[in-house]
Protein backbone atom coordinates (compact mmCIF):
# COMPACT_ATOMS: atom_id res chain seq x y z
CA UNK A 1 0.00 0.00 0.00
CA UNK A 2 2.84 2.57 0.92
CA UNK A 3 4.70 1.46 -2.38
CA UNK A 4 0.85 2.77 -4.21
CA UNK A 5 0.69 5.51 -2.56
CA UNK A 6 4.28 6.50 -3.33
CA UNK A 7 3.70 5.63 -7.03
CA UNK A 8 0.36 7.74 -7.21
CA UNK A 9 2.22 10.83 -5.31
CA UNK A 10 5.48 10.59 -7.90
CA UNK A 11 2.80 10.34 -10.95
CA UNK A 12 1.59 14.04 -10.59
CA UNK A 13 -1.59 15.71 -11.41
CA UNK A 14 -2.34 13.28 -14.47
CA UNK A 15 -2.87 10.81 -12.20
CA UNK A 16 -5.87 12.01 -10.95
CA UNK A 17 -7.86 12.53 -13.56
CA UNK A 18 -6.75 8.70 -14.49
CA UNK A 19 -8.16 7.97 -11.42
CA UNK A 20 -11.91 9.70 -12.20
CA UNK A 21 -11.39 7.74 -15.35
CA UNK A 22 -10.92 4.68 -13.58
CA UNK A 23 -13.59 5.31 -11.22
CA UNK A 24 -16.31 6.31 -13.94
CA UNK A 25 -15.56 2.76 -16.09
CA UNK A 26 -16.06 0.66 -12.67
CA UNK A 27 -18.97 2.35 -11.80
CA UNK A 28 -21.17 2.05 -15.27
CA UNK A 29 -19.33 -1.31 -15.49
CA UNK A 30 -20.82 -2.63 -12.12
CA UNK A 31 -23.90 -0.59 -12.99
CA UNK A 32 -24.30 -2.46 -16.65
CA UNK A 33 -23.74 -5.90 -15.48
CA UNK A 34 -25.97 -5.62 -12.71
CA UNK A 35 -28.63 -4.14 -15.45
CA UNK A 36 -27.54 -6.71 -18.52
CA UNK A 37 -26.82 -9.90 -16.75
CA UNK A 38 -29.39 -9.83 -13.16
CA UNK A 39 -31.90 -8.00 -14.61
CA UNK A 40 -32.86 -7.54 -18.47
CA UNK A 41 -31.50 -11.41 -19.32
CA UNK A 42 -33.49 -14.27 -19.29
CA UNK A 43 -33.23 -17.93 -20.61
CA UNK A 44 -35.24 -16.92 -24.15
CA UNK A 45 -35.01 -20.55 -24.85
CA UNK A 46 -36.92 -21.46 -21.77
CA UNK A 47 -39.46 -18.90 -21.83
CA UNK A 48 -40.02 -19.18 -25.53
CA UNK A 49 -40.62 -22.87 -25.02
CA UNK A 50 -43.35 -22.47 -22.19
CA UNK A 51 -44.60 -19.74 -24.29
CA UNK A 52 -45.44 -22.06 -26.88
CA UNK A 53 -46.86 -24.26 -24.94
CA UNK A 54 -49.57 -22.08 -23.54
CA UNK A 55 -50.29 -20.17 -27.11
CA UNK A 56 -50.63 -23.94 -28.52
CA UNK A 57 -53.07 -25.01 -25.81
CA UNK A 58 -55.09 -21.52 -26.29
CA UNK A 59 -53.99 -20.26 -23.22
CA UNK A 60 -52.14 -16.89 -24.20
CA UNK A 61 -53.64 -14.83 -21.11
CA UNK A 62 -51.19 -16.96 -19.05
CA UNK A 63 -48.06 -16.68 -21.53
CA UNK A 64 -48.94 -13.14 -21.01
CA UNK A 65 -49.10 -13.38 -16.90
CA UNK A 66 -45.67 -16.03 -17.80
CA UNK A 67 -43.74 -12.59 -19.06
CA UNK A 68 -44.87 -10.42 -16.31
CA UNK A 69 -43.22 -13.21 -14.12
CA UNK A 70 -39.89 -12.71 -15.55
CA UNK A 71 -39.53 -8.89 -14.53
CA UNK A 72 -37.47 -5.94 -16.58
CA UNK A 73 -36.19 -8.49 -18.71
CA UNK A 74 -36.09 -7.00 -22.20
CA UNK A 75 -37.50 -10.15 -23.75
CA UNK A 76 -40.57 -10.61 -21.75
CA UNK A 77 -41.79 -6.86 -22.44
CA UNK A 78 -41.10 -7.86 -26.34
CA UNK A 79 -43.00 -10.83 -26.53
CA UNK A 80 -45.82 -9.94 -23.83
CA UNK A 81 -46.42 -6.74 -26.68
CA UNK A 82 -46.64 -9.28 -28.99
CA UNK A 83 -48.69 -12.19 -27.14
CA UNK A 84 -51.23 -8.63 -26.40
CA UNK A 85 -52.02 -8.28 -30.12
CA UNK A 86 -52.56 -12.27 -30.68
CA UNK A 87 -56.22 -11.86 -32.01
CA UNK A 88 -55.37 -8.82 -33.92
CA UNK A 89 -53.44 -10.13 -37.18
CA UNK A 90 -49.49 -10.60 -37.97
CA UNK A 91 -48.68 -7.21 -39.27
CA UNK A 92 -50.10 -5.44 -35.64
CA UNK A 93 -48.12 -8.07 -33.55
CA UNK A 94 -45.19 -7.21 -35.47
CA UNK A 95 -45.67 -3.68 -34.97
CA UNK A 96 -45.94 -3.97 -31.48
CA UNK A 97 -42.94 -5.97 -31.07
CA UNK A 98 -41.00 -3.48 -33.36
CA UNK A 99 -42.43 -0.68 -30.86
CA UNK A 100 -41.51 -2.44 -27.98
CA UNK A 101 -38.26 -3.33 -29.11
CA UNK A 102 -37.38 0.16 -29.91
CA UNK A 103 -38.03 1.05 -26.06
CA UNK A 104 -35.86 -1.68 -24.67
CA UNK A 105 -32.76 -1.41 -26.80
CA UNK A 106 -31.79 1.75 -25.96
CA UNK A 107 -31.86 0.94 -22.25
CA UNK A 108 -29.72 -2.33 -23.02
CA UNK A 109 -27.18 -0.59 -24.76
CA UNK A 110 -27.28 2.77 -23.25
CA UNK A 111 -23.52 3.66 -21.55
CA UNK A 112 -21.68 0.91 -22.98
CA UNK A 113 -20.21 3.28 -25.52
CA UNK A 114 -18.85 5.45 -22.84
CA UNK A 115 -17.01 2.19 -21.04
CA UNK A 116 -14.70 2.36 -24.52
CA UNK A 117 -14.10 5.78 -24.74
CA UNK A 118 -13.05 6.97 -21.25
CA UNK A 119 -10.94 4.03 -20.97
CA UNK A 120 -9.13 5.10 -23.94
CA UNK A 121 -9.42 8.63 -22.41
CA UNK A 122 -7.27 7.36 -19.51
CA UNK A 123 -4.40 5.96 -21.47
CA UNK A 124 -4.69 9.39 -23.09
CA UNK A 125 -3.89 11.47 -20.00
CA UNK A 126 -1.18 8.98 -19.78
CA UNK A 127 0.63 9.76 -22.55
CA UNK A 128 -0.06 13.56 -21.99
CA UNK A 129 1.54 13.33 -18.22
CA UNK A 130 4.42 11.21 -19.97
CA UNK A 131 4.88 13.96 -22.65
CA UNK A 132 4.62 16.72 -19.65
CA UNK A 133 7.48 14.35 -17.28
CA UNK A 134 9.95 13.83 -20.39
CA UNK A 135 9.44 17.49 -20.85
CA UNK A 136 10.22 18.22 -17.00
CA UNK A 137 13.52 15.71 -17.18
CA UNK A 138 14.51 17.66 -20.49
CA UNK A 139 14.26 21.11 -18.25
CA UNK A 140 16.13 19.74 -15.68
CA UNK A 141 18.83 18.46 -17.62
CA UNK A 142 19.38 21.47 -19.58
CA UNK A 143 18.86 24.03 -16.98
CA UNK A 144 18.49 22.93 -13.59
CA UNK A 145 21.61 23.54 -11.07
CA UNK A 146 23.91 20.11 -10.87
CA UNK A 147 22.63 19.83 -7.21
CA UNK A 148 19.34 20.00 -8.32
CA UNK A 149 19.44 18.08 -11.98
CA UNK A 150 19.41 14.37 -10.52
CA UNK A 151 16.59 15.20 -8.27
CA UNK A 152 14.44 16.83 -11.18
CA UNK A 153 15.22 14.65 -13.33
CA UNK A 154 13.81 11.53 -11.42
CA UNK A 155 10.83 13.40 -10.92
CA UNK A 156 10.18 14.15 -14.85
CA UNK A 157 10.53 10.52 -15.61
CA UNK A 158 8.85 9.56 -12.30
CA UNK A 159 5.94 11.10 -13.67
CA UNK A 160 6.36 9.95 -17.24
CA UNK A 161 6.68 6.47 -16.46
CA UNK A 162 3.95 5.95 -13.58
CA UNK A 163 1.14 8.45 -15.73
CA UNK A 164 1.94 5.56 -18.68
CA UNK A 165 1.49 2.84 -16.41
CA UNK A 166 -1.45 4.03 -14.42
CA UNK A 167 -3.10 4.97 -17.92
CA UNK A 168 -2.37 1.48 -19.37
CA UNK A 169 -3.79 -0.30 -15.63
CA UNK A 170 -6.84 1.91 -16.35
CA UNK A 171 -7.48 1.22 -19.69
CA UNK A 172 -6.44 -2.61 -20.45
CA UNK A 173 -9.09 -4.06 -17.86
CA UNK A 174 -11.34 -1.33 -19.56
CA UNK A 175 -11.75 -2.31 -22.44
CA UNK A 176 -11.87 -6.29 -21.60
CA UNK A 177 -15.37 -4.95 -19.33
CA UNK A 178 -16.45 -3.09 -22.40
CA UNK A 179 -16.12 -6.91 -25.06
CA UNK A 180 -17.86 -8.32 -22.02
CA UNK A 181 -20.52 -5.83 -21.47
CA UNK A 182 -21.37 -6.17 -25.04
CA UNK A 183 -21.17 -9.36 -25.22
CA UNK A 184 -24.25 -9.46 -22.81
CA UNK A 185 -26.17 -7.02 -24.85
CA UNK A 186 -25.25 -8.68 -27.91
CA UNK A 187 -26.85 -11.70 -26.46
CA UNK A 188 -30.20 -9.92 -25.39
CA UNK A 189 -30.41 -8.20 -28.53
CA UNK A 190 -29.96 -11.41 -30.71
CA UNK A 191 -32.71 -12.82 -28.84
CA UNK A 192 -34.74 -10.09 -29.75
CA UNK A 193 -34.06 -10.43 -33.22
CA UNK A 194 -34.89 -14.25 -33.16
CA UNK A 195 -37.37 -15.32 -30.37
CA UNK A 196 -39.62 -11.85 -32.06
CA UNK A 197 -39.80 -13.59 -35.31
CA UNK A 198 -40.42 -17.44 -33.51
CA UNK A 199 -43.73 -15.58 -31.65
CA UNK A 200 -44.90 -13.73 -34.29
CA UNK A 201 -44.83 -17.25 -36.60
CA UNK A 202 -46.41 -18.94 -33.67
CA UNK A 203 -48.98 -16.01 -33.44
CA UNK A 204 -49.87 -16.38 -37.02
CA UNK A 205 -49.50 -19.82 -37.87
CA UNK A 206 -52.54 -20.43 -35.12
CA UNK A 207 -54.47 -17.70 -36.31
CA UNK A 208 -54.44 -19.97 -39.65
CA UNK A 209 -55.20 -22.97 -38.19
CA UNK A 210 -58.18 -21.56 -36.16
CA UNK A 211 -59.55 -20.40 -39.49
Amino acid sequence: MEWFAEFYRSGGTFMHFIAICGLYVLGVSIYKFIMLFVKMNTNGANLMKQIQKLVMANKVDKAITLCDGVGSAALAKVLKAGLSKANRGELEIQNAMEEATLEVAPKVTSLLPSVFAISSTATMFGLLGTVFGLIDAFDAVAHAAPEQKSAMLASGIAIAMNTTGWGLLIAIPGTILNLFLNGLAGKIMSDLDLYTVKLSNLLTSREKTAE
